[in-house]
């Protein structure tokens, strides 16, 4: 009798692999309502428990998915800044379309990543990528405005990653644009980041 074929079981980092991919894209399909380590490890192909090896607890899991998030959201400002030329106002402006193109890409786990659940992720990896989008603001400020005070560089980065977050999040959250075409919506974004650029200049110029 022939026997029955079995999965064949994931290495060691394999494993944290396939999770963080099969829970990614439960949340995407489910929200976070409809999130559990059972059905991400049903989808991964392993038992139930398999998850413990790697994730303590769902919010270890979630961590993790976020701690991805914001690499690919640095990565995506990252690249959008260097089409943008040498130019520091383009490449500020550059930024925030790269911020504002990967939101409205991947809306839950952008709402992932900044929603109060994240606030009970206890991981040091997430706390440090946090950090990368606005220490990529606060560099391209400088860049821009290399002549102004140490307060008015960091007053200007807050200003700016508030500025691009707030839009999109309006935008996501259908208070913004929601009559627009996607042209005109693109177009509303842009103008919204070349007013931003203008007040830091303005505001280092002083």
């Amino acid at each position: 009798m022939a026997r029955a074929k079995t999965a064949k079981p994931y290495h060691h980092g394999e494993l944290r692999e396939a999770l963080a991919v099969a829970g990614r894209r439960l949340m995407e399909e489910k929200g976070l309502r409809g999130f559990t380590l059972r059905e991400c490890a049903r989808r991964a192909g392993v038992s139930h428990a398999a998850p413990a090896h790697h994730f303590a607890s769902i919010d270890d899991l979630l961590a993790e998915i976020a701690v991805r998030g914001y690499h690919e959201l640095a990565a995506a400002m990252t690249a959008e800044a260097r089409r943008s030329g040498d130019d520091p106002a383009r490449r500020l402006v550059g930024q925030g379309v790269g911020y504002m193109a990967f939101a409205a890409a991947n809306p839950v786990l952008f709402q992932l990543m900044f929603s109060r659940e994240a606030n009970r992720f206890e991981a040091e990896t997430l706390a440090q990528a946090a950090k990368s989008a606005y220490l990529l603001q606060r560099e391209a400020v400088e860049a821009l405005i290399p002549r102004a005070s140490g307060e008015v560089k960091e007053r200007m980065a807050d200003f700016a990653w508030a500025s691009v977050h707030g839009f999109i999040t309006l935008v996501l959250e259908g208070q913004l644009g929601e009559r627009d075409s996607p042209w005109a919506l693109k177009a509303r974004g842009l103008a919204a980041l070349s007013a931003m650029v203008e007040t830091v200049v303005l505001a280092g110029n002083r």
